[in-house]
């Protein structure tokens, strides 16, 4: 009998702690949301300026009402254009474009942020940091001998006619025969075309030409590891690599896998501004997309580091100094201002290309 009261006085128990968790569950259920967490926290300095801001709730919330009318970004009184997403507990803004450096921005979830049970929020929450203050202005990437060629490659120079190049082209270690789609006319040294005003340079051209190749394609491969190596960048991933729609500031980019250009771009700042993006997959641009240049901002001091292949669709326009370690590839109308530097080939097809300023 005693083992038997035992027993029995072990189940009472288990029935009154079920019975206890069970009543703190549905007091837990029936709690108002809160932000439980927020990134960068209250306060913080030094922030990344291509980051994406986050807030973590305690309940699972109705994603119809995270949006960009509770989850505000300001800074000052002017709203901060972007994305909010919900998954997870987790709201996420994601800016339109990269964020002013060296500012304080305020973020507000307002009480119209609610959980499944559609219980608000009891209090709005509002908090603040600062971002990083913008490096000191990059040095252009000095291209040396390099520069004195618009398009430059080592494999091949393809073209489906007819194009327009103004500037000179030059091609090592491959000889003239790697350029084809030009009608080129020899002469000593050098050849010509009726779609270039400029003259085209092979390896197997007679001397001082091979040298002065040779000598280009060394100091093409000097300024794209220059470009490569600059540390410390001003914006990482921006975007996650996708730049459609955005207004880019001078600065270092350092994208750790593909860029894409779906809609069009605008590079805005002086005319002493350098950009640099490294890029460490391929870039790639969509037909009919423009990048556009505001405030003054030159191609010449635009630098863009591929290690994978370049490809600007048909009738887009691109700026600024392409150094891919691959290939390059305009589609067909595609236009460029730059130069177009690559470790293969170049392929044009009816291409407008133009040096920098």
């Amino acid at each position: 009998m005693k083992f038997e009261t035992i027993l029995s006085t072990l189940a009472l128990a288990s029935v009154v702690l079920l019975s206890s968790c069970s009543e703190d569950e549905n007091i837990d259920v029936n709690l108002p949301p809160t932000v439980n967490t927020t990134t960068p926290t209250d306060n913080a300095t030094n922030v990344e300026r291509s980051g994406n801001i986050s807030v973590t709730f305690t309940n699972e919330m109705d994603a119809s009402t995270i949006n960009t009318t509770t989850f505000v970004v300001k800074q000052g009184t002017t709203v901060v254009p972007g994305v909010v997403t919900y998954s997870g507990k987790i709201a996420t803004f994601k800016p339109t474009n990269a964020l002013a450096a060296g500012t304080t921005y305020t973020v507000l979830i307002t009480t119209g942020a609610k959980d499944l049970a559609g219980n608000p929020i009891p209090a709005e929450k509002k908090w603040s940091f600062t971002t990083k203050n913008a490096s000191v202005n990059q040095a252009i990437v000095n291209l040396k001998t390099s520069e004195n060629y618009v398009i430059l490659a080592k494999t091949a120079i393809n073209n489906s006619p007819t194009s327009k190049i103004t500037g000179d082209l030059g091609l090592s270690p491959a000889a003239t025969s790697y350029i084809t789609g030009f009608s080129l006319t020899d002469f000593t040294g050098y050849a010509t075309s009726a779609q270039i005003t400029g003259q085209v340079f092979a390896a197997d051209m007679v001397t001082p030409t091979s040298g002065n190749l040779t000598t280009a394609v060394e100091d093409m491969i000097l300024a794209y590891t220059d470009a490569a190596g600059r540390p410390t960048p001003d914006f990482l991933n921006l975007g996650t690599g996708n730049l459609g729609g955005k207004t880019l500031t001078p600065g270092l980019y350092k994208f750790t896998s593909s860029v894409t250009l779906p809609t069009n771009v605008t590079i805005s700042g002086g005319a002493a501004d350098v950009w640099i993006f490294q890029i460490s997959g391929d870039l790639g641009m969509s037909a009919n997309v423009n990048i556009t240049l505001a405030g003054g901002a030159q191609a010449k001091n635009i630098f863009w580091q591929v290690a994978g292949e370049a490809t600007f669709g048909a009738k887009s326009h691109f700026e600024g100094i392409l150094l891919s370690w691959t290939g390059i590839t305009f589609q067909t109308g595609a236009t460029f201002k730059g130069r177009a530097l690559a470790g293969t080939a170049v392929i044009l097809d009816a291409n407008t290309v133009i040096g920098p300023n």
